[in-house]
């Protein structure tokens, strides 16, 4: 990373085999103020994401020595940096993956780089689940939410859930019975300036529901035509 860099903005990772454009991504988010680092295959990312612990990874699914996807699953056993993954238009399949492996956010091939900057900034204006002091852990039956633990647990077991996971939660769970739209929960999970497909949060939503248990139901109910809601069962 450029150490003269002003890091309050936050650290990037740039992963893609293609040189030119890492290297002109990594110049845009320089000039945007971040600290920016870059790697162009698999295992050289894992490492720098070890070694340099950024706030966001901008990860491309095709690199040499490991596929994006994998690269993810290894960030995911250390890291709850922001992953944003750039894959090819209309490859359903691959974004799916991607999110699956725990990717917060995509972007799609070929790409504005000014608009790839306004996604980084956006995934780092994301709230991050602050709470009082003495706030109390919510509890749904044998699901718990510590906010303050940041940590969500069914009975004694800690859920392993990644950051948009965690705060999906939060944000139902503050509200019980309420239903929020697709909309609300990207205002309130990513941002009121995010751009997107919203069935995002419906992919999101169905990993964090199998995480919680085989009934899909079981804390979150699907409200038909509006959205999703934390229910007390």
């Amino acid at each position: 990373m450029n150490p003269g860099a002003d890091t309050t903005a936050g650290r990037v990772l740039v992963v893609d085999d293609e040189k030119p454009l890492a290297q002109m991504v990594a110049t845009y988010l320089t000039r945007a103020g971040y600290d920016v680092a870059q790697a162009y295959t698999g295992p050289d990312a894992v490492e720098a994401a070890r070694t340099q612990e950024p706030d966001v990874v901008v990860l491309d699914l095709g690199l040499p020595g490991m596929d994006g996807i994998e690269v993810c699953r290894r960030l995911r056993e250390h890291s709850e940096c922001y992953v944003l993954m750039l894959t090819a238009r209309g490859d359903e399949d691959d974004k799916l993956a991607g999110l699956a492996a725990g990717a917060d956010d995509y972007i799609t091939k070929p790409f504005s780089v000014r608009e790839l900057v306004a996604r980084v900034a956006a995934v780092l204006r994301r709230p991050r689940t602050t709470v009082a002091p003495l706030e109390p852990a919510r509890v749904f039956g044998e699901l718990t939410v510590d906010l303050a633990a940041h940590e969500a647990r069914l009975g004694e077991e800690p859920v392993g859930l990644t950051r948009t996971e965690f705060d999906l939660l939060v944000a139902l769970s503050a509200r019980p019975h309420q239903a929020f739209t697709r909309r609300q929960l990207i205002d309130t999970v990513w941002d009121p300036a995010w751009v997107g497909d919203e069935r995002l949060v419906d992919v999101h939503i169905g990993h964090l529901r199998r995480k919680l248990g085989k009934d899909p139901s079981r804390y979150i109910d699907t409200v038909r035509g509006v959205g999703y809601r934390m229910v007390i069962r």
